[in-house]
């Protein structure tokens, strides 16, 4: 259930509101706008008459949302949520690239790595320090040796860091280096670890399930936003399907949906999304043209000798170009996309 306040309503309104609603066993979640306040709660409210709630002072209206997943729904927060990692906002004008390699492997591939994607116009190096692999013999990732090399390369090169957790015993270790949890897909339903990462304050990126509904999605970033950490961005990162040419098939109409129905802002990974570096500068357009808050992409400077996922990793210069496709598709569509690289090489949009 959603109440909106009246535009003047006082704070002394609001918290009887508040208070009205917990006294019939609701949890309630406040998001302020512009100009009013909206109350969502949270609970078995099948009994709860709105019209009794209307007569409340300062309540405007009161609106049964009938989505499973209330907080993350447009209903209880019509604008949309911009989620801030420092300076860095996703879901506001600019589009966000991540970018960077799979996994950390040395310190000089990572450094290489970040200084490439931040060349490129990147504002957040991603990376993986503990890896879920299918087989138990592929590489796991080098712990927190591999959260040290990516804290150092994103400092050197005045980068964010986003890397996954994998499970409730690791948030504490990647929380210390990090600026940003990311959920992978094998993990997008395992609601002990949601839980505890609602707990936070650090913002979470929620990577689509593999074979997952757009609502199981929201309902999974529903336990987040539940335990209080409203720093939820999605990941659309391809859906299994019948078709077996790419490693996944990219769910691009996803983004528009997820707009519809949700506050929460929407990145795009191409490079799990296809499974093949040629593939992921295509779908990187066509995300950002359809309306995507961000991408996160695999860049490796060797990417034929990686440990991990090197045929969907890009090139640097492969990487380089896609961001100068992107700096022209962005302003089409109302947005912006990182122009410092470009001004310090000393081109212009009119010579690009």
């Amino acid at each position: 259930m959603v109440v909106v306040m009246q535009e003047r309503a006082s704070e002394e309104q609001i918290e009887k509101v508040v208070a009205h609603l917990v006294g019939l066993k609701m949890d309630v979640h406040r998001s302020t706008g512009v100009s009013r306040t909206v109350l969502g709660a949270v609970g078995d409210d099948r009994h709860l008459d709105p019209r009794l709630l209307e007569m409340l002072d300062g309540v405007s209206e009161v609106m049964q949302v009938t989505e499973p997943y209330k907080l993350a729904s447009r209903a209880f927060k019509p604008e949309g949520t911009v989620v801030s990692l420092g300076e860095v906002r996703i879901g506001g004008d600019e589009v966000i690239v991540m970018a960077g390699p799979c996994s950390a492997e040395t310190e000089e591939q990572v450094n290489a790595a970040a200084a490439a994607v931040k060349k490129a116009g990147a504002k957040i190096l991603r990376g993986g320090a503990f890896k879920p692999r299918s087989s138990p013999y592929s590489f796991q990732g080098l712990g927190e040796d591999g959260l040290r090399m990516l804290r150092a390369a994103a400092n050197e090169h005045d980068l964010k860091l986003v890397s996954e957790v994998m499970d409730v015993s690791q948030i504490g270790l990647i929380e210390t280096y990090c600026d940003m949890f990311q959920v992978g897909a094998r993990n997008m339903q395992n609601y002990t670890l949601l839980k505890e990462l609602g707990r936070q304050r650090k913002p979470v990126l929620l990577k689509r399930g593999i074979a997952a509904t757009i609502e199981e999605w929201l309902l999974s970033a529903e336990y987040i936003l539940a335990g209080g950490n409203g720093g939820v961005v999605l990941c659309e990162r391809g859906i299994r399907t019948f078709e077996n040419y790419t490693r996944n098939t990219l769910d691009i109409s996803a983004i528009p949906v997820v707009k519809k129905l949700s506050h929460l802002p929407i990145v795009v990974d191409p490079s799990h999304g296809t499974g093949r570096r040629d593939k992921v500068a295509p779908m990187a357009r066509a995300a950002v043209a359809a309306g995507a808050d961000g991408l996160i992409i695999e860049v490796h400077c060797d990417p034929d000798r990686a440990l991990s996922d090197g045929a969907q990793s890009m090139f640097p210069s492969q990487f380089d170009r896609l961001m100068a496709e992107l700096r022209i598709i962005a302003p089409a569509i109302g947005r912006t996309i990182c122009l410092e690289p470009v001004m310090r090489r000393g081109w212009s949009q009119g010579e690009r």
